[in-house]
């Protein structure tokens, strides 16, 4: 799992490849009609796919004479997965420092009395 999250991220590391999953998102297309706001060669961006395809993040299909590239969203579950766990960690770390915090403004029993 660890490799393939570090694929999945290095390749979410370029932004061009992070528009071309964002499109994606939206609807299927082909090396063609990705390549189209780039000025970037038809090539450049075939090599682009292909490292989307190695992290998982994209597969292609043929449909007639069509070759769609799909956004496969179940590596976002994995992506999802990794985040959350981190997020839960320092929310909690917050919460500790809220709880200390809170102790150290409340007044003593001392202070209550005067």
């Amino acid at each position: 799992m660890e490799d393939r999250l570090n694929r999945v991220f290095a390749a979410l590391a370029d932004p061009i490849r992070r528009d071309m999953v964002a499109r994606l998102a939206t609807a299927d297309a082909t090396v063609n009609e990705l390549a189209e706001p780039y000025d970037v060669s038809v090539q450049a961006v075939s090599k682009h796919i292909r490292v989307l395809e190695d992290a998982g993040l994209v597969r292609r299909s043929r449909q007639a004479q069509r070759r769609p590239v799909h956004l496969e969203a179940e590596v976002f579950d994995l992506m999802t997965a990794w985040i959350e766990r981190y997020r839960r960690q320092v929310e909690e770390r917050y919460a500790r420092l809220d709880d200390v915090l809170a102790d150290e403004t409340a007044p003593t029993e001392h202070e209550e009395t005067a």
